[in-house]
């Protein structure tokens, strides 16, 4: 990767992959074709892509409850679910709806569904001791069986449909064959001691195979309904199928004689020949089963058979998929569904290929990122703590609460993980350790012991990994006054850093785990601690929502971080050491740059508290895992977002100036379209007054408005909720609105999506507007009225001696097109007679002005007036006249 790259400073980063649980207990079942994989989960069926290992589909709703069981149709086409409600839900496969939901008659959940191969019959067990069998088609019950004592724990339909018989076992042991043309029981088969596990037809439908968890197998001839062969397996049997006749696999001793598998309590795979009675095949290297000892084995509690693809898909009661060819049992993928809390996790294999995780469990898994197949890895005999991988990514530690510290051998071409070291020496659990970093030279380790343990490895770093070699501490130093919960090593291998629940850091040398000093700060326990790649310096976190920045010349605190609301549980170093990314206990990441200070960015997908935190060699992914069962990858897009944010701006000046050429050749209706596009309000809102400037302005609007599709005359609403708010462009607004409720029904106004919002936002500033046009208009009446007195007064000084006021001419009504001195009105017509009138086209406003205006220039022309008639009056008669 460039140095350019490398080193610039990241802004953001977003979830690529998320893996989450998609399996949590019950039956599973496959298509046809063994391409898709349906699994229950919680309220929901997820659809599991077996290519891919990703949820494709997620059937259900929030408000579902509980899943119990469920059925899909041989032809692949709907699916029933069972919930805990006693609701039935039909689902279509293809558009992922709900096509029918109904209730079931039983009064208790339903434990067991099976389609005919038909599509058509649908039989669901309950609790309660009865079936029914359904009409999916014409959807109705039509039969009711009882006769069970228990939970009916199978129901299987006959293969042959001529003879419309269904078959179903529960918990009282016994096997019953129903009639469904008579709805009565024809036979009881009860020679199995305890619960009836398991039913398998041969492909002609004359032998029956029946397995519980009485340690037998029974073959029945259906003919005679009597047993054939008892066939003693010595576990509890779960799941059985039988092999189609005329398949031979030499590897598992199958011949053309009648086969059946066998899986149960033991975890592994059994192949049994049903005419000798005997066992002709054992599973050896089951992944389920630890090659070290025979506890901690997985109950295998089903088996499906794929006849397109030829293989068993096993699935365990600790959530494990497993797919095997037929021909060997040779495992082909493996699926974990559920990981509980996720506590640590690390980048490890060929260019960080694979990713090995930590869970809740004393199993390792290593998934390999492509089709997050999981290999799982047994050696540890209590919860795993902490992980760490080397340089070169090709050798894994791991440590536990049992005690040990163990070392796993990647191979880099297969994938493939082996334990070959285990160390002892610790008394409490290890919850810590670190590998060196410029080779795998040594290990170092922390334990809740207090004590900090130094590992030497082997110099040749090749392991032997036929045996299992054990290694020993060669330094042990009483480190902390409590728990150790992280340990670090410096990139050059000479110093080590510790963290404690006693509020301190510590700094070692490497060797022999000599004190250097102790980094006093936090004010609660130290949670982890991580050296930069570049600078001289240690970061720390702690559970008092700091973290700290040390120089390990003096061991001060150079800078303080602080932001989490809770403890931080994580911290590493990105951008060649000039940013830090923590996760802390409230599922929130954040992204700091060391710097300015500053929080750059926070991350929140998480739901509990986020455990693990882990970077690849290049910086530009993170991972991380949490208590909610998730892992998350995360990616770089810092780049994406500068270069989308530079597309963006390219475009926006090309649209700028295709606007400006619009509007220089006045093509004003693509011109206010290229304006919504760019969400520019006041740019549309100054093409809109250029159309009305023009003659016959408002028609022209009202054409262009016209053409405008409903997603643009919503926009343009939003624009006028903008224009509407300020009594300079409430005119254009009040205009654009007048013209868009003339020319759509309410009807089309209300699908517009932000009709409801633009109308609350217009109408209190229009009421304002119309409030403040009243007052207007009321001014302009009374300046009016002044102004027609200040007429009559001039016409009583002008009016001559000794003619009568009946002589004058008939009172007028003023209007704005007549001059003031051609109105000659009485006082008393004045009053009666006169209306204002103004020109429709005019403001009230404007009218208001213009008034005002023709006050102030008749009382400037009075005065004028008076000052000549001074001039030619003689001093004594102005004197009388004052």
């Amino acid at each position: 990767m460039p140095a350019s790259r490398t080193s610039q400073l990241k802004t953001n980063f977003a979830v690529e992959v998320k893996y989450e649980a998609f399996y949590t207990g019950g039956k599973i079942q496959c298509t046809k074709d063994g391409a898709s994989m349906f699994c229950t989960c919680g309220n929901r069926i997820q659809v599991l892509d077996v290519s891919e290992g990703k949820v494709q589909k997620s059937l259900g709703q929030e408000e579902d409850e509980e899943v119990t069981c469920f059925a899909v149709s041989p032809d692949d086409q709907f699916l029933v679910a069972a919930y805990r409600n006693l609701v039935f839900k039909q689902w279509d496969l293809e558009d992922e709806k709900v096509t029918r939901t109904w209730k079931a008659i039983h009064v208790a959940p339903v434990m067991c569904m099976e389609f005919d191969c038909t599509s058509t019959l649908l039989a669901s067990g309950s609790s309660d001791g009865t079936i029914k069998i359904w009409d999916v088609v014409k959807q109705y019950c039509t039969h009711n069986l009882r006769g069970h004592q228990g939970v009916v724990s199978v129901v299987k339909f006959h293969p042959d449909t001529n003879k419309l018989q269904i078959f179903t076992a529960a918990e009282d042991g016994k096997i019953r064959i129903w009639d469904l043309q008579t709805s009565t029981c024809v036979s009881i088969l009860d020679k199995h001691f305890s619960v009836v596990t398991s039913l398998s037809f041969t492909d002609q439908g004359n032998t029956l195979y029946s397995s519980g968890r009485d340690s037998i197998v029974l073959a029945w001839d259906l003919k005679t309904l009597k047993v054939k062969k008892t066939i003693p397996v010595y576990e509890s049997v779960e799941s059985l199928i039988s092999i189609p006749k005329g398949c031979v696999f030499p590897k598992l001793g199958v011949t053309d004689e009648p086969h059946i598998v066998t899986a149960g309590s033991k975890g592994i795979l059994k192949v049994w020949a049903v005419n000798r009675a005997c066992c002709a095949y054992i599973q050896e290297d089951s992944p389920l089963v630890p090659s070290e000892s025979t506890e901690n084995r997985s109950t295998i509690t089903q088996i499906l058979y794929c006849e397109e693809r030829q293989t068993l898909t096993v699935v365990t009661s600790d959530q494990y998929i497993i797919l095997y060819n037929l021909d060997d049992f040779s495992s082909v993928k493996q699926f974990s569904g559920h990981n509980d809390e996720v506590l640590d996790l690390c980048f490890c294999g060929k260019d960080d290929s694979h990713l090995a995780v930590a869970t809740n469990s004393a199993l390792i898994k290593v998934f390999t990122l492509a089709t997050w197949d999981c290999q799982i890895l047994h050696g540890h005999t209590d919860i795993v703590l902490s992980l760490d991988v080397n340089k070169n990514g090709d050798v894994l530690a791991s440590c536990s609460k049992d005690n040990t510290v163990r070392v796993w051998q990647i191979d880099l071409d297969t994938g493939g993980v082996k334990c070959v070291a285990v160390g002892y020496g610790h008394t409490h659990a290890v919850g810590t350790l670190a590998f060196s970093k410029l080779d795998t030279d040594f290990l170092v380790s922390g334990s809740q012991d207090c004590t900090l343990k130094y590992w030497p490895l082997p110099e040749t770093h090749i392991w032997d990994t036929s045996a299992l070699s054990t290694i020993h501490p060669a330094v042990t130093e009483r480190a902390h006054d409590k728990d150790i919960k992280c340990v670090a090593v410096s990139p050059n291998n000479k110093l080590v850093a510790t963290g404690s629940q006693d509020r301190t850091a510590k700094l070692w040398n490497s060797s022999p785990l000599s004190l250097v000093g102790v980094m006093h700060g936090h004010k609660r326990g130290v949670w982890c601690v991580q050296f930069s790649p570049v600078d001289q310096c240690l970061a720390s976190g702690s559970s008092d929502g700091t973290v700290k920045i040390w120089a390990i010349s003096d061991l001060t605190c150079v800078k303080t971080f602080e932001g989490h609301d809770s403890s931080v549980l994580n911290v590493i170093f990105l951008s060649r050491g000039m940013q830090l990314m923590t996760s802390a206990s409230d599922g929130l990441l954040k992204l700091w740059t060391i710097k300015s200070n500053e929080c750059v960015k926070t991350l929140d997908e998480h739901s509990e508290k986020v455990w693990a935190l882990a970077s690849n060699r290049q910086g530009d992914m993170l991972v991380t895992g949490a208590g909610d069962s998730s892992i998350l990858l995360w990616k770089d897009v810092t780049e994406s977002e500068l270069e989308e944010v530079r597309e963006k701006q390219e475009d926006t000046i090309l649209k700028e100036q295709e606007l400006a050429n619009l509007l220089q050749q006045k093509k004003y209706l693509k011109a206010i379209g290229l304006a919504i596009t760019l969400e520019q309000p006041f740019r549309v809102l100054s093409v809109i007054k250029e159309v009305l400037s023009e003659p016959l302005g408002k028609e022209h609007l009202q054409k262009t408005i016209e053409c405008f599709r409903l997603d643009q005359i919503d926009a343009i609403l939003r624009f006028a909720v903008h224009w509407n708010s300020n009594s300079k462009h409430c005119h254009i607004a009040q205009c654009v609105l007048s013209i868009i409720l003339k020319m759509y029904s309410p009807e089309e106004l209300t699908q517009m999506p932000n009709i409801k919002s633009a109308l609350e936002g217009l109408l209190p500033y229009t009421e304002r507007h119309f409030q403040r046009m009243n007052r207007l208009l009321q001014q302009s009446t009374f300046a009016d009225y002044t102004w027609k007195c200040m007429k009559l007064g001039d016409r009583f000084r002008n009016h001559p001696v000794g003619v009568p006021l009946d002589v004058l001419e008939e009172p007028t009504t003023l209007t704005s097109e007549q001059p003031a001195e051609s109105v000659p009105q009485t006082e008393q017509s004045a009053f009666a007679s006169y209306k204002p009138t103004r020109r429709t086209e005019d403001s009230a406003e404007e009218l208001a002005n213009r008034i005002v205006h023709a006050v102030k220039r008749k009382q400037l022309k009075e005065v004028r007036e008076l000052q000549v008639s001074d001039e030619a009056t003689p001093c004594t008669q102005k004197q009388s006249v004052r």
